[in-house]
C-alpha cells in the first residue's frame, strides 16, 4: 500500500511515541517537523513568486521593481538554507543548480551571453540541459541587476526575457522536487524522526549530521565574508567576489543565514541542540548564546552595502569584527559543542579553502 506524505509523517511520530524516551530522537524530531521543513516550504514558495514575477514581467503584467524584490526574497529563502542543507539538496549537484558562487572569473556573465549567442529562442527544457552556471539565482542576478543590463528596452528584455523565465521555472521544479523527496515515504522528514533508516543506524547519527551540516553552514558564512574582505588574499579587498555583490543583498543573505543557523540551535519551541546539553552545561549554552547575539548585533550595525564598507577603512574594520564574531561561533559549534554532544564531525565540506 503507497504512503503519502502526511502518513508517513504520522507513522514516524506514532512509532517514536512507542519508543523509550530518547533526548536526541525528540530532538531531531522537532527540528525536522519545525525548523527545517518550513525553512524548504519556504524555499519553495519564494522560487513560485520568483518564476511567477519573472512570467509576469516579461509579459509586460508587472514592473522590474517587484521581479528584483522576488528575487531578494529568493535569494534569502535560499541563504536560510546553507545551515539546513541535510539530505537531497546536499546531494550530486544540486546546490549548484540554485547559486553559483564564488566566481572567480566572471563565468555567470560570460556564459549567459554565449548561451544566448547560441539559443536566441531558449526554453525551459533546453536550460535544463544547460551549465549549472547559468541554471540558478547568480544567473538571474546577473539578469536583474547587472548594470550593463537594461530590461526596461524592449530589444533587451526580449533579449534576455526567455531565459530570465527559464531559470524560474527551473527552480520553482528543483525546489518542488526537493521538497517531495522530504516528505516522501521514506524521505527526510520521516529518516529525521524515526531510527534506524537507510540513511541513520540511530538518533546520534542524525543529531551528528544536524551538527555537521550546521558547523559548514557557520563556515561557509565565514568565507561568504572573508572572501571580498581578503582574508585570503593578505588584506586585499575583492569585491566582485562577493555574494551577489551585484544586487547588493550580500549581508542581508548572511542574515538569513545566521537567522537559520540560531534556529537549529535554539529550536521553534526551545527544542534545537541547544535542549541537548545538560544543566552542568550551561556555561557553554550561555556562551553560545551570546555569540549568536553579538554577529546579529554585528550584522545589524552594517548600515552600508557591503561594497560601500569594503572601501574605506572604517568599514573594513567594522567587517573584520564581524568575521571575528562569525568565527568565534563556528569554533564554539565545531569544537566545544560538538565535544559536549560527543559527536565526532570528522572531515566538512569547506575544509582546505
Amino acid at each position: 500500500m503507497l504512503r503519502t506524505p502526511i502518513t508517513a509523517a504520522l507513522l514516524a511520530l506514532a512509532l517514536s511515541a512507542c519508543s523509550p524516551s530518547d533526548p536526541l530522537q525528540k530532538t531531531s524530531s522537532a527540528l525536522a517537523s519545525g525548523v527545517l521543513l518550513p525553512a524548504y516550504n519556504h524555499w519553495l514558495n519564494a522560487d513560485q513568486q520568483l518564476a511567477a514575477s519573472s512570467q509576469a514581467f516579461c509579459s509586460a503584467n508587472a514592473d522590474l521593481a517587484a521581479t528584483r524584490l522576488a528575487w531578494l526574497n529568493a535569494q534569502s529563502a535560499w541563504s536560510a538554507l546553507q545551515p539546513l542543507l541535510v539530505g537531497p539538496l546536499s546531494e550530486g549537484n544540486r546546490a549548484w543548480q540554485v547559486q553559483f558562487w564564488p566566481d572567480k572569473k566572471n563565468l555567470v556573465a560570460r556564459q549567459v551571453e554565449a548561451l544566448l549567442q547560441s539559443k536566441t529562442a531558449l526554453t525551459p527544457a533546453e536550460l535544463d540541459k544547460a551549465s549549472v552556471v547559468v541554471q540558478g539565482l547568480s544567473a538571474s542576478e546577473y539578469l536583474l541587476f547587472d548594470t550593463a543590463i537594461d530590461l526596461t528596452q524592449a530589444a533587451q528584455k526580449d533579449r534576455y526575457c526567455p531565459l530570465l523565465i527559464a531559470i524560474g521555472a527551473h527552480q520553482q521544479a528543483l525546489a518542488g522536487d526537493i521538497l517531495s523527496q522530504w516528505q516522501s515515504s521514506d524521505g527526510m522528514l520521516v529518516q529525521l524522526q524515526s531510527f534506524p533508516n537507510t540513511r541513520y543506524a540511530d538518533s546520534k547519527e542524525a543529531i551528528a549530521d544536524l551538527l555537521r551540516t550546521q558547523v559548514t553552514g557557520l563556515e561557509g558564512m565565514k568565507k561568504r565574508l572573508g572572501t571580498p574582505l581578503g582574508r585570503q588574499t593578505k588584506g586585499q579587498p575583492q569585491p566582485f567576489q562577493a555574494e551577489a555583490w551585484r544586487s547588493n543583498a550580500s549581508l542581508s543573505n548572511l542574515s538569513a543565514s545566521l537567522n537559520a543557523a540560531e534556529q537549529l540551535w535554539l529550536g521553534s519551541q526551545a527544542d534545537g541542540l541547544r535542549s541537548l546539553l545538560s544543566s552542568q552545561q550551561a556555561e557553554l549554552a550561555s556562551r553560545i548564546d551570546n555569540a549568536y547575539q553579538n554577529s546579529r548585533r554585528q550584522l545589524a550595525a552594517q548600515q552600508q552595502p557591503l561594497s560601500q564598507l569594503l572601501a574605506g577603512e572604517a568599514g573594513r574594520s567594522q567587517l573584520n569584527a564581524l568575521y571575528d564574531s562569525l568565527n568565534t561561533l563556528h569554533r564554539l559549534h565545531e569544537t566545544e559543542l560538538a565535544k559536549a554532544l560527543g559527536i565526532q564531525l570528522g572531515f566538512n565540506a569547506n575544509d582546505g579553502d
